[in-house]
């Protein structure tokens, strides 16, 4: 049996668009098991050597938008050159022209086309950045245990993957503190950090 490729884990409708958009490019494509501070990443191996790995518990939609997020990192450098900040105007702009072609209603559901149409007049360097994507994109996952952060009532104790437990406390601005029980020390949140509600 032959091993996944990117393939496996996109709409099908988007394959031939991602096989159009790859062609002539020299980008090494790597499946990673999941990885709690990223969804994927791009690195320049050498000269003419390029690399991005995706995270596979993506959920397709999620996979397709990280995965022309990061050829974007790669077209926006060619393009443009090394001197450019990894989110600013240049990957922007490329990430958007990038995503067009994809935003159909064969290729995505058509209650998330307005909320990506949204997202994409001014793309964040992470879905997670913007809230009501990143919580209508949560639908499509698969189904678990975990909530956010800015779900759990305030007083309330949950755990990270890692272990540790908070107990939540007052939102600041566009984060919210919360403190380590193990230490005291507080920390500040992304209030759509996935974490483990513990009700007892």
């Amino acid at each position: 049996m032959p091993a996944p490729t990117y393939k496996n884990y996109i709409p099908r409708n988007a394959i031939t668009l991602v096989e159009e958009l790859l062609d002539d490019k020299s980008i090494r494509i790597v499946l990673k098991t999941e990885r709690k501070t990223k969804h994927g990443d791009y690195k320049r191996l050498s000269k003419h050597q390029h690399q991005i790995s995706i995270n596979t518990n993506l959920n397709p939609y999620r996979f397709l938008i990280t995965f022309i997020h990061e050829v974007a990192h790669f077209e926006a450098f060619q393009k443009y050159g090394y001197g450019i900040k990894p989110h600013g105007k240049e990957w922007k702009s490329v990430f958007q022209h990038m995503m067009l072609p994809f935003l159909r209603p064969d290729i995505f559901p058509k209650a998330l086309l307005p909320i990506l149409a949204q997202h994409f007049k001014n793309p964040k360097a992470s879905s997670d950045s913007d809230m009501k994507l990143a919580i209508t994109l949560k639908q499509y996952d698969n189904a678990n245990e975990k909530v956010y952060v800015f779900e759990i009532p305030e007083g309330d104790r949950f755990k990270l993957y890692n272990g540790k437990v908070f107990v939540k406390g007052k939102k600041r601005r566009k984060r919210i503190e919360c403190q380590e029980l193990g230490t005291q020390r507080l920390y500040l949140f992304n209030p759509i950090a996935e974490v483990e509600h513990l009700t007892a």
